[in-house]
């Protein structure tokens, strides 16, 4: 199974698209937040095309979200897809996902819910900083940012997996 991990999208159409080219043929796609609008904090991207952005993600069918901290209701009602939930655990074959945006709780907070729901990956976005460590009990990802990175290169992640114990990440950047 090939899961796509992308966030902090922020409304740029085009590396959203650069993005699912870069990852080829997935399963499905796990999106970790602030999907639509570039946030109070952010300069406007390039390319800003929330509105196209939402058109693409409207016929997308294998794409599950959790909430980020500028995700708002508008979102879901332009996306028509569930954007307001905070964590997504979720079930991929033998492999278990806990997924959030990361800006709530404390990194060892997520770690021990992760561990709570006996989950193998642990993933958020919210940083902008790509991150690929694993502890003694879960796997640690955080794709980067697709449209504003703060690590230097525009990234996604994808989990090529079949099961918890033979799996490889991808990293693709540009």
């Amino acid at each position: 199974m090939r899961i796509g991990i992308l966030s902090d999208t922020h409304g740029s159409y085009d590396d959203f698209m650069k993005a699912l080219g870069m990852m080829g043929q997935v399963d499905c796609y796990i999106h970790l937040g602030d999907v639509l609008y570039h946030g109070p904090r952010n300069d406007l991207p390039g390319k800003y095309d929330p509105r196209r952005l939402a058109e693409q993600i409207k016929n997308m069918d294998n794409i599950y979200f959790v909430k980020g901290n500028c995700d708002s209701e508008v979102d879901e009602m332009v996306t028509d897809k569930n954007i307001h939930e905070n964590y997504l655990i979720k079930d991929f074959g033998d492999v278990r996902i806990f997924a959030t945006h990361g800006h709530r709780e404390s990194e060892e907070d997520r770690i021990q819910m992760a561990e709570a729901k006996f989950c193998d990956f642990l993933i958020t976005g919210h940083t902008h900083i790509k991150v690929n460590k694993k502890t003694d009990t879960v796997h640690i990802l955080n794709p980067g940012s697709t449209t504003i990175p703060k690590d230097g290169s525009h990234s996604c992640m994808v989990i090529n997996c079949q099961d918890c114990d033979d799996y490889n990440i991808e990293i693709y950047e540009w």
